[in-house]
């Protein structure tokens, strides 16, 4: 499996918000990114209503590159309301994966398919249908620390 790089990290503090850009952030272990809505239980959010698979998601640049040159649409790296975009890596295969993202350790629970939420923001209704297949990886922070822009990802 080949190793990968942290292109860019978005947190969104409010249900909704734009996404923001970020050089580095704070991951906590079983809670999420310090400043992303799901740590700081947002509009509504409770501790209970929090699944693992909500603490951080991850998208490669390839799946941007790929669903222009297939379909037309460009979106950029925020649109897809991800929080770690990655580059050099192949994220389908972390599923069930243990790995390292900078000093922090991640596993893969399931792939992150794009919803009708996320076409409505992008004006793309049919975006479901077509980014199936790359959409990104949810994953459950086991270990925390920092992640920054330009970290390895380690496989």
């Amino acid at each position: 499996m080949k190793n990968g790089t942290v292109i860019n990290i978005f947190t969104c503090p409010e249900p909704g918000d734009d996404m923001s850009s970020v050089d580095s952030v704070i991951a906590v272990a079983g809670r999420g990114l310090i400043g992303d809505r799901y740590y700081s239980l947002s509009g509504g959010l409770t501790d209970a209503s929090i699944k693992p698979d909500q603490e951080i998601t991850l998208i490669e640049t390839a799946a941007f590159e790929r669903l222009y040159e297939e379909h037309g649409i460009k979106l950029d790296y925020a649109q897809s309301r991800r929080n770690v975009v990655t580059s050099g890596v192949d994220l389908n295969s972390l599923v069930d994966k243990t790995f390292q993202v900078g000093d922090v350790q991640l596993t893969g629970l399931r792939f992150c398919e794009p919803c009708t939420y996320l076409s409505g923001l992008t004006g793309h209704p049919n975006l479901v249908k077509l980014w199936r297949r790359q959409a990104g990886l949810r994953a459950c922070i086991d270990k925390g620390g920092r992640i920054s822009v330009g970290d390895q990802i380690t496989i």
